[in-house]
């Protein structure tokens, strides 16, 4: 009996680099019509895949779901995400987290930044009523991500509730199998690796930036919701090249680049497919961010 041409559903955690990847395929055509969404289709030949672009966290109010991304998902018979949540929610995850998370021993924050950026976590941890001495253990690259994720989690956003966590748990209720682009380890790494200057200068522009990035947390969910591409390319295209991420990502493809050239092995290929989103096809974002990356989709 012929099978079913495969179709596939990809969960990227950024919009941005869905829509770069997008506009790099040769066929692409809207993947519903229940309104606008961040949710393609592109096909070749009798196969296809759904892309969608999605946020992590998101709350209640943003439920049920634009019908187009639940019947995308009813029509794939594989869930691609980011990372497998098989191993993002296994008991060694969180261990791992700390063993990679933390500072040695003999180290503390106030050691490794300076006085002004650490003047400045002080007051940010002060205002949430958290203690300072237990995270002073944290590595800054650690640190800068646990507090944007305590700051999303205060503005009423769950990662539970997540569109990567409702797809994983109706994948497994349904039998469907699940992937991951990258592994948690190779996810760590990307920042455990950087040099101690950058996870600083990270630490220090999240502390800068976080009251202006919650302001329009729920601006960019509803944005996103509604498939608003103007304000999102507003909230998210328009700030690319002040953001640290974007200016670290030469260091991130060269480190690919370098592995690659030199045949050094990949622990899983599909980190290799996974650096390519958050790295190469995304630095080339910051290349074009003049242009409007969404006419490629929206022409």
């Amino acid at each position: 009996m012929p099978q079913r041409p495969r179709t596939r559903i990809s969960v990227s955690c950024l919009a941005v680099a869905a829509l770069v990847i997008v506009s790099a395929i040769s066929a692409v055509v809207p993947a519903g019509a229940q309104g606008k969404n961040f949710l393609w289709k592109a096909t070749r030949g009798s196969g296809g895949f759904y892309l969608v672009g999605s946020v992590h966290m998101l709350a209640e109010q943003y439920y049920p779901l634009n019908p187009a991304l639940e019947a995308a998902f009813k029509d794939s018979d594989l869930l691609v995400e980011e990372v497998d949540l098989d191993q993002m929610l296994a008991p060694d995850a969180q261990l791992l987290m700390l063993k990679r998370g933390l500072l040695p021993a003999d180290r503390s924050l106030d050691t490794v930044v300076s006085p002004a950026t650490f003047e400045m976590v002080q007051k940010r941890l002060a205002g949430l009523g958290l203690p300072i001495e237990p995270l002073k253990r944290f590595k800054p690259w650690s640190l800068a991500l646990t507090l944007l994720a305590v700051e999303w989690q205060k503005a009423g956003f769950d990662a539970d509730l997540g569109l990567d966590r409702h797809f994983y748990e109706r994948a497994r209720a349904e039998n469907k199998p699940v992937q991951g682009l990258e592994t948690l380890e190779f996810q760590i790494s990307r920042f455990d690796d950087l040099p101690d200057a950058d996870q600083e200068r990270l630490l220090a522009q999240t502390m800068r930036e976080l009251d202006t990035q919650m302001a329009d947390v729920a601006k960019l969910a509803d944005a996103w919701r509604s498939g608003d591409l103007d304000s999102m390319e507003q909230l998210v295209l328009q700030e690319l090249k002040a953001d640290l991420t974007m200016q670290l990502l030469p260091y991130f493809a060269a480190q690919l680049d370098a592995a690659m050239a030199t045949g050094t092995p990949v622990p899983q290929p599909s980190q290799r497919s996974g650096a390519y989103l958050h790295t190469t096809l995304v630095y080339r974002l910051q290349k074009l961010a003049t242009a409007r990356i969404y006419a490629y989709l929206t022409d």
